[in-house]
C-alpha cells in the first residue's frame, strides 16, 4: 500500500513539472527578442537608472501643458480640480538612431527608459488615466529627442482671498518641480514661453472667467538643495450675475417688504408684527444659505457678510421701530387720561353748584308766590313781575342745559 502511494505521488509530481515547463516562456523569447531590430539596437546596453548626459552637465527638459478641463473650484477646501495633458521633451544621446522618421512606442515601454521625476507641488490628489490603457505616449526622434506625454487629473490647492467675495479675483498656480534631481542634474524650461499652456481660451467655467495667464521659471530651495521649478499662473474672475439673482435681489425685496409695514395702521398690531417677524426669519435663512459655499472661518469678514448684515439691520430696525412707537403711544394715552378724569370731577362739582343756585333762585319766587297766594291776592303788576322772573329763570335753565 505504501509503495503504490509513493508511485502515485511521483507520477503526480512528474506531471506537474512537465506542465510547468510547457507553460514557461523560453529565455530566448524575452522582451529583447520581441522588439523590432531598431528598438533592440537602441535598448541594447541602455541603463534607465542613469540620466542622459550623466557626466556632461544637466539635462534640459522642456514642458508644455494643455488644459482639458477645470472641473470644480472649491472655496471651502480652497482648491481646484483640473485635467491636463503634460508633455515633456528632452534629448538622450543614447537613443540616437539612423533614419528620418520618429518612432512611436507603446506607453508600456516607458518602464524601459529614463524619464524625469516631475511632480505637482501643491497636489492633494492625482491619478493617471488608464482607460483603456494607461494614457502615455512615447515618441523617439532620430537625434535622440524623446517626447513623453501623459494625461493627469489632479486636485491642486489654491490660496484664496475672499475679503471681496463675491466680487473677487483669484490667482491660482500649477507648479511643476523635480523631486530628486537638483539644478546641477536637470533644468526645466517652457518650450514656447507663455504659449506653452493652451486650452484656457476655449475653457468654459460655471462661475469664473479666466482673465489672464502667464508662465514663469524659478527654483525651489530646500534643505537638500536647489531644485528646478516651473510655475503656471492663471487669474480667475468670479461671475456676479448668479449672486445678483440669488442673493442681492431677494435681500433688497425683503428690506422693501419690511418698510411696507410703515403704511399699515398703527392699531393693526397682528399685521405689522407678522410682516416684521416673517422678514427677519427669511433674511436669516438667506444669510445662512449664502454661507453654505464658504469656509467656516471667522478670521476675515467678506463683502457679502457686510451687505447682508446691513440688510438684516434695516429689517430688524423696522420691527423694533414699531415696538417702540406702540409702547410710546400707550404711555402717552395713559398719561392724558388721568388729568381728564380729574377735570371731569371738578366740572361735575361746578355744574352741580350752578344748577343748585339757579334752581334756588328760580324756585324762590314760586315759594313766595305760593305763600302770598295763601294769604292775600296779588295785584296785576305783581303778577307781571312774577311772569318776567319766571321767564328769566326758564331761559337761564335752558342756556345752562345747552352749555352742559
Amino acid at each position: 500500500m505504501t509503495m503504490c502511494s509513493l508511485k502515485f505521488c511521483s507520477l503526480k509530481a512528474l506531471f506537474l513539472l512537465l506542465l510547468y515547463r510547457s507553460m514557461q516562456i523560453p529565455k530566448a523569447e524575452g522582451k529583447g527578442d520581441i522588439l523590432p531590430p531598431t528598438i533592440q539596437k537602441i535598448i541594447k546596453g541602455y541603463n534607465k537608472y542613469l540620466r542622459p548626459f550623466f557626466d556632461n552637465g544637466p539635462v534640459s527638459v522642456g514642458m508644455s501643458l494643455d488644459i482639458a478641463s477645470i472641473d470644480t473650484i472649491s472655496e471651502i477646501n480652497m482648491d481646484y480640480t483640473a485635467t491636463i495633458f503634460l508633455r515633456q521633451r528632452w534629448t538622450d544621446e543614447r537613443l540616437c538612431f539612423d533614419g528620418n522618421k520618429s518612432l512611436s512606442l507603446d506607453g508600456r515601454l516607458v518602464e524601459m527608459l529614463w524619464v524625469p521625476d516631475t511632480f505637482i507641488v501643491d497636489s492633494k490628489k492625482s491619478f493617471l488615466h488608464d482607460v483603456t490603457v494607461e494614457n502615455r505616449l512615447i515618441r523617439i526622434y532620430p537625434n535622440g529627442t524623446v517626447l513623453y506625454a501623459i494625461r493627469i487629473t489632479t486636485t491642486v490647492s489654491c490660496s484664496m482671498d475672499l475679503t471681496k467675495y463675491p466680487m473677487d479675483k483669484q490667482t491660482c498656480t500649477l507648479q511643476l518641480e523635480s523631486w530628486g534631481y537638483n539644478i546641477n542634474d536637470v533644468m526645466f524650461y517652457w518650450t514656447r514661453g507663455n504659449d506653452s499652456v493652451r486650452g484656457l481660451d476655449t475653457l468654459q467655467l460655471a462661475q469664473y472667467t479666466v482673465e489672464d495667464h502667464f508662465t514663469s521659471v524659478t527654483e525651489a530651495v530646500y534643505e537638500t538643495g536647489r531644485y528646478p521649478k516651473l510655475v503656471f499662473h492663471f487669474e480667475l474672475k468670479r461671475n456676479i450675475l448668479y449672486f445678483i439673482l440669488e442673493t442681492y435681489v431677494p435681500s433688497i425685496l425683503l428690506v422693501v417688504l419690511s418698510w411696507v409695514s410703515f403704511w399699515i395702521s398703527q392699531s393693526s398690531v397682528p399685521a405689522r408684527i407678522c410682516i416684521g417677524v416673517t422678514t427677519v426669519l427669511t433674511m436669516t435663512t438667506l444669510m445662512m444659505g449664502a454661507r453654505t459655499s464658504l469656509p467656516n472661518a471667522n478670521c476675515f469678514i467678506k463683502a457679502i457678510d457686510v451687505y447682508l448684515g446691513i440688510c438684516f439691520s434695516f429689517i430688524f430696525g423696522a420691527l423694533l421701530e414699531y415696538a417702540v412707537t406702540h409702547f410710546c403711544t400707550l404711555h402717552q394715552l395713559s398719561s392724558k387720561e388721568l388729568p381728564k378724569i380729574i377735570d371731569d370731577d371738578d366740572d361735575e362739582e361746578e355744574k352741580n353748584g350752578v344748577l343748585a343756585a339757579v334752581t334756588k333762585n328760580c324756585s324762590a319766587p314760586d315759594n313766595t308766590d305760593k305763600t302770598d297766594s295763601n294769604k292775600s291776592k296779588t295785584t296785576s303788576t305783581d303778577r307781571k313781575r312774577e311772569r318776567s322772573q319766571h321767564s328769566v329763570c326758564s331761559s337761564a335753565m335752558s342756556v345752562m342745559k345747552r352749555l352742559f
